[in-house]
């Protein structure tokens, strides 16, 4: 039985006294999740079509809109998963944009004459960011059109939109609206919204991914599990996650889930992979742990393994490793670095996987908390975040 298994056997009263009442459930139910929430953008195919037509989506190419990914956090990151698949399979531009950055610096953000899509990302709807600068875009440049994705259906943000002709609003099951602090189901179910929102005219294309990545997520939670768990007893202090393209908002979510989830006593960094060598490599040492998230692309693997070498040769970490949630036929072989992968092969391309890929940085997440003697389910003992970031003085 894997440790996370171990935790969801627990009894409530065991669970209560732990703190992991929702949050290792959160964990689990996600590949069962994606399949259900790829049905929903499905069912409304119809509809999506003709909002992103409307939108100026099937527009001659030099017309189309740029498409703003925005959220706040982790919402923030779902763009950095998504943004290179929406930009080849919708051929337009398409920019991670935060909400935060958007409120304080709205203009700078804006061409006049240029068509915008704005998909918002938010759990809640209620993030005060996203919130003020959708009103704001609303009232002021009224042209922009939206779509929000969101996990609740009385948050703010999907209330807003609605009966605007210009807007577009899609609410995932409540099941994937997460009560425990750090986002999990509700990431990963986004990410998978996004993704099949890419494969709007091109919905049956979607369909085998969608089943080989709920597959490949069964087949590696198991194993991801495991090796969190271990690594969880090692004391590290420190981790650096790093990964190129798509894998590195996996990467940075990673960091983030650490984080929240040890209160802040594991300090943790991202980096894309050949970033890394340029000044932040400084910062690693025997107390981190390092975390690359590979590629199966044969041409970005090579630069990615040539500095998993020079980390080995350098003895610059207490422990490195390879996660390969899914995709890869072949894996490399390193000295000292440990593989962390399924048992068998899924053939995922990497513009897929991070909704796979960042169950080792939940996972970790989940045991650094447990291990700190945090309830993994509110790990803020000072208050200093909660579930839904608190309202601020909007300018």
């Amino acid at each position: 039985m894997n440790p996370l298994t171990s935790l969801l056997n627990l009894s409530a009263a065991e669970k209560e006294e732990l703190g992991i009442v929702h949050t290792p459930q959160e964990i689990a139910q996600q590949p069962a999740t994606w399949l259900r929430t790829s049905a929903l953008i499905q069912a409304r195919l119809q509809e999506i079509q003709a909002f992103l037509g409307a939108a100026g989506l099937k527009a001659a190419h030099n017309q189309r809109p740029t498409i703003y990914l925005v959220g706040a956090g982790t919402s923030d990151y779902i763009g950095h998963c998504l943004h290179h698949l929406l930009r080849q399979k919708l051929q337009c531009e398409v920019v991670p944009v935060s909400s935060t950055d958007l409120l304080i610096n709205f203009s700078d953000y804006i061409l006049e004459e240029r068509p915008y899509l704005w998909i918002s990302f938010s759990r809640s709807g209620d993030s005060p960011e996203g919130v003020a600068v959708l009103e704001r875009a609303l009232a002021e440049k009224p042209d922009i059109s939206h779509l929000v994705v969101s996990c609740n259906a009385s948050g703010r943000m999907s209330q807003i939109i609605k009966d605007k002709s210009n807007c577009l609003g899609i609410v995932l099951e409540e099941e994937t609206n997460d009560q425990g602090l750090a986002m999990t189901s509700s990431f990963t179910n986004m990410v998978v919204a996004g993704q099949a929102l890419a494969h709007s005219w091109s919905a049956k294309e979607y369909e085998p991914i969608i089943a080989a990545l709920s597959d490949a997520a069964q087949a590696f939670l198991p194993v991801a599990a495991s090796i969190a768990e271990k690594l969880s007893a090692e004391g590290y202090s420190r981790a650096c996650f790093i990964g190129s393209g798509v894998l590195a908002g996996a990467a940075l979510e990673s960091a983030l889930k650490l984080l929240e989830l040890t209160a802040g006593r594991t300090k943790t960094m991202s980096q894309s992979t050949l970033a890394l060598r340029h000044g932040p490599m400084a910062a690693l040492d025997k107390d981190t742990l390092f975390v690359a998230f590979l590629s199966s692309e044969s041409t970005r693997q090579r630069y990615e393994i040539d500095l998993l070498r020079e980390i080995e040769r350098k003895q610059l970490v207490g422990s490195a490793l390879a996660v390969v949630g899914c995709g890869a036929a072949h894996l490399p072989k390193l000295d000292t670095t440990q593989i962390v992968a399924p048992p068998q092969h899924f053939p995922v391309p990497d513009l897929y996987r991070p909704a796979v890929d960042i169950f080792f940085g939940q996972l970790l997440g989940l045991f650094f908390s447990l291990r700190c003697g945090l309830a993994p389910d509110s790990p803020s003992p000072n208050g200093a975040i909660s579930r839904v970031v608190q309202p601020i003085e909007i300018y």
